[in-house]
């Protein structure tokens, strides 16, 4: 594994750790630490690296003819500050931006913690949903599939 602390990290040093890696160091963490972690002050730069990897972890062939926008919007952050993405898939592409821009099919709303079980697929998505753990509005069933659109690195 490696021994970059992800608290104080910098973009360089989490580029150089890679998405396999990243995500291993991730699973390893306890939730106290993972939510500390999503309260620190590294919170930016970690969704930063997060989002814009997604396109490359995107399976067309998994999602299919949708054509959707989503919007994802991550709590819990420093002085209860959300972190808001949209997700655009389209004609077998997957694009990401910062904000909410456009109208979206489904939004998810959900704590840092959620975030990281959901990304690295350590977590029951409909028990998160039940429990009011991941947030939806819009199209429950769009959001029922997306989990399977995008691979998860070192999984």
């Amino acid at each position: 594994m490696s021994d970059i602390d992800l608290t104080t990290a910098t973009p360089e040093q989490l580029d150089e750790l890679g998405q396999v890696r990243f995500m291993q160091a991730v699973r390893a963490m306890p939730d106290a630490a993972l939510a500390a972690l999503m309260r620190g002050p590294n919170r930016s730069i970690i969704l930063a690296q997060i989002f814009p990897r997604m396109p490359r972890l995107f399976r067309p062939d998994k999602a299919g003819g949708v054509t959707a926008t989503t919007h994802w919007s991550i709590t819990d952050g420093p002085g209860g500050s959300v972190d808001d993405w949209t997700v655009r898939v389209s004609d077998g592409t997957c694009t990401v931006k910062p904000g909410l821009a456009g109208d979206a099919a489904v939004s998810l709303a959900m704590s840092g913690v959620t975030f990281f079980k959901l990304i690295t697929k350590s977590g029951n998505p409909v028990m998160m949903y039940m429990t009011g753990k991941l947030r939806i509005s819009g199209d429950v069933g769009l959001a029922a599939g997306i989990g399977s659109w995008f691979d998860s690195p070192g999984a």
